[in-house]
């Protein structure tokens, strides 16, 4: 309650939206002004990316003739993580809840699960609660919908393989401890390794690879290696790219860039929020971008009861923040069904990554040939030879500081 108290947590609350602007969620447009006039609000969609701030990248994606129920029915379809209380203790600690401290797992938990919603169900699925299962295909879809949140439900990983039991077992190994706050860069990476380890155990993740980029480096040979298969078969890619979009703030520049990714049907949202408060965010409407927050305090839910409820696995409230007070470390995350999406993202995606009327093209993440390791192989050698060099001058003179290559999160800042 005092959790629930201090983030000023009530379901209830009510979140206004503008008549006057399109509302994005995950690739997916939505229009108030529906409700008055379809016409307008093809018209004032089409204003709206003419200013260029805006940019839809799936042209096919506009499903303007929903308006906002379209909007309210999408939304929250979209699996929502929060705090929980009384689930069964954290290895090697007295923990039983993870309030206070495990809201970026939560919060990559969320982008993982919409992930998997994709993979297994289509980004067109729409939970229907309160309706009749009384099909094949609605009872197949119910089955795979319960699957997903058994998968990240509050148990240990061995029967659940993506809880934040699993995600906080897994941190042990960089040091980390339940009661640790993370961020959005090591939370990328515990969810490729959970990933990675719900493969051994479950032959569902067969067909699924995680990807990290390494200082917003996405490694083509390194995508192959993941995602290509003994039999020539390619594995559907969740691609995770961490960034850092400023030093202290986010720089604004990158704003268009930001919400041009949100307009992307393969885009699977963004982790990042607040110092010390992360949020889910899932789309924006103008300068505002809209959200899931993990810090609302429920009961667990025993997700291997039969029947189990899935109320509290769903948010019936969008909230939405100001861009601008966004943190400027976040991880952005793609889901790439086959090759083809893969090949075609790389296409569609690089124009949109570079901010709009600067001087420089420095874009927030690249492409590059080659593997990290084969990069790194060659900062070693480099690092290597100048140590050579300075042990043989005896002036002293040369010094090279690489401190910002080992850095957990690339920066990009004010130019």
């Amino acid at each position: 309650m005092w959790y629930n108290v201090k983030y000023g947590w009530t379901v209830k609350m009510k979140t206004n939206f503008s008549k006057e602007s399109p509302v994005w969620l995950l690739g997916s447009c939505y229009h108030k002004r529906l409700e008055e006039s379809p016409e307008r609000a093809v018209e004032a969609v089409g204003l709206d990316m003419d200013t260029g701030s805006n940019v839809s990248l799936a042209g096919d994606a506009t499903t303007l003739e929903q308006g906002m129920d379209g909007f309210r029915r999408d939304f929250m379809s979209r699996l929502w993580l929060t705090y929980r209380k009384e689930f069964p203790i954290l290895n090697g600690s007295n923990f039983t809840t993870d309030c206070g401290w495990g809201c970026m797992l939560r919060s990559g938990q969320m982008m993982l699960a919409q992930a998997l919603v994709c993979h297994f169900l289509g980004r067109e699925w729409r939970w229907r609660p309160g309706e009749a299962i009384d099909s094949v295909q609605q009872f197949h879809e119910d089955s795979l919908h319960r699957m997903i949140i058994k998968w990240l439900g509050d148990q240990p990983a061995s029967l659940s393989p993506l809880s934040i039991h699993a995600l906080v077992s897994l941190g042990t190994a960089s040091g980390k401890k339940a009661g640790d706050w993370y961020g959005p860069s090591s939370v990328a990476h515990l969810l490729k390794q959970a990933v990675e380890r719900a493969a051994i155990r479950h032959v569902e993740f067969d067909q699924l690879a995680v990807y990290v980029a390494q200082d917003c480096a996405v490694y083509l040979d390194d995508v192959k290696k993941a995602c290509l298969k003994p039999d020539g078969s390619w594995r559907s890619l969740v691609l995770l790219v961490p960034l850092r979009l400023g030093v202290d703030k986010m720089n604004s520049s990158y704003a268009p860039c930001l919400t041009a990714l949100l307009s992307l049907d393969d885009c699977i949202g963004m982790i990042g929020g607040r110092p010390r408060h992360s949020l889910y965010f899932v789309g924006y409407q103008e300068d505002k971008l809209i959200h899931l927050d993990p810090h609302y305090c429920q009961e667990t839910v025993d997700v291997w009861k039969r029947n189990f409820s899935l109320d509290s696995f769903h948010c019936t409230s969008p909230r939405k923040m100001l861009l601008s007070k966004m943190d400027p470390s976040c991880c952005v995350g793609f889901y790439l069904r086959d090759k083809p999406a893969f090949d075609s993202f790389v296409k569609i995606v690089e124009p949109f990554l570079i901010p709009p009327n600067q001087k420089v093209d420095y874009p927030m993440f690249l492409f590059s040939e080659g593997s990290g390791a084969d990069v790194q192989f060659g900062m070693t050698n480099r690092r290597s030879l100048l140590s050579s060099i300075h042990a043989s001058d005896d002036t002293d003179k040369i010094t090279d500081d690489e401190s910002h290559y080992e850095c957990e999160e690339f920066e990009l800042c004010e130019w």
